[in-house]
């Protein structure tokens, strides 16, 4: 036992182990304080301060050339014939003259810190409250020296500049949202008028039902109970993309589905629009257009995949959940002699989100 007692007092009294640090309490940290100030060529010469100026403000000219050139690109390399060689231009040249024109201010910013602003190092005392009218003269102070040090009010090409490339840098998008909006031509007249755009699909009395994307035409018997088909007109197949396909198909997409009759709960002016519990409403979503291609089978529900909106199907497509502000358009739909499911008409109201319509 009195050995036992004799170990643990040796350990006890051992010098904790060293983290190889030597720190003494008692001595304060000494401030470094700056090191010698440097200055810079153009600092010391004239000349090289005029070139660091003239190289500042040619990048920010270029920058706005090369927005200027984006633009043009635009125009030069139109996307609207929809070949794939004239897309790649498309993309590539403005691309290319967003990038440049971006990158140069950037290069022409730093450029202009380093090497035209002053380079003096000055250190600034906190205060811990809003200061006397003295400190904010002195805050105002502050601004009148920061535009001196960095020449903006004094070095005029410079400044000018700067206005020019950052105004010219919005440009190209500004002229992208152009390919947004509807082009009319002598063949489509109302081609321009979004109204008409979106009240008209391709859907008309007579139109075949037909399966996306192939185009074969789909007889009601071949329904079964509880499916779900991706449906477009079945002229829309013969179409080819420099005739509008994507634009027309965009508007016409539909999903129909098979439940049974008594599941319905159809109004009065809408119990035709059926065909023996086949129903057809429009996949492009009434919240921001994206396509409502999720069909619960049991609960009767299509869901939007982007912002979660719920639409049921056994009421008119009501919505039930999310941020979509009215139903989904349905399209009236019967039978011909040979059993293939028509268009009664084309959709009663325009498609897609509520935002698009013009009225």
């Amino acid at each position: 036992m009195a050995d036992d007692e004799k170990a643990h007092k040796q350990v006890a009294a051992a010098p904790a182990p060293s983290s190889g640090l030597a720190v003494s309490v008692s001595d304060p940290v000494i401030n470094p304080g700056l090191a010698p100030h440097r200055k810079r060529m153009t600092d010391k010469d004239p000349a090289a301060m005029k070139r660091a100026a003239r190289t500042v403000y040619t990048l920010f000219y270029l920058s706005a050339a090369a927005s200027i050139w984006a633009v043009a690109a635009y125009l030069i390399f139109p996307i609207e014939s929809g070949l794939v060689a004239d897309i790649r231009r498309n993309n590539l040249f403005i691309g290319l003259g967003i990038a440049a024109a971006l990158l140069a201010i950037g290069i022409a910013a730093i450029h202009w810190s380093k090497a035209v602003m002053a380079d003096t190092e000055y250190i600034e005392e906190r205060h811990s409250t809003r200061g006397s009218e003295n400190t904010r003269a002195a805050a105002v102070q502050v601004f009148v020296d920061a535009n001196e040090e960095s020449g903006f009010g004094r070095r005029t090409m410079v400044r000018n500049s700067l206005f020019v490339a950052l105004a010219a840098s919005v440009l190209p998008g500004i002229t992208l949202f152009r390919g947004l909006a509807p082009h009319s031509s002598p063949e489509h007249p109302n081609a321009g008028d979004p109204v008409y755009l979106l009240k008209h699909t391709m859907w008309e009395e007579g139109t075949r039902l037909a399966h996306d994307p192939t185009g074969k035409p789909i007889r009601a018997a071949d329904l079964t109970l509880g499916s779900a088909v991706h449906v477009i007109p079945e002229p829309l197949a013969t179409l080819s993309h420099h005739d509008g396909y994507l634009e027309e198909k965009a508007k016409a997409i539909v999903l129909l589905m098979r439940l049974l009759p008594e599941q319905l709960n159809e109004s009065e002016d809408r119990k035709d629009w059926s065909y023996d519990g086949i129903v057809a409403y429009s996949k492009v979503c009434t919240h921001v257009g994206c396509p409502v291609a999720l069909y619960e089978q049991q609960t009767h529900h299509l869901l939007c995949p982007c912002h979660q909106s719920q639409f049921d199907v056994t009421n008119a497509a009501a919505v039930i959940f999310g941020p979509a502000a009215r139903p989904l358009p349905q399209l009236p739909i019967t039978v011909d002699d040979e059993g293939y499911l028509v268009a009664r008409s084309d959709f009663t109201e325009p498609v897609g989100p509520s935002f698009w319509e013009r009225h």
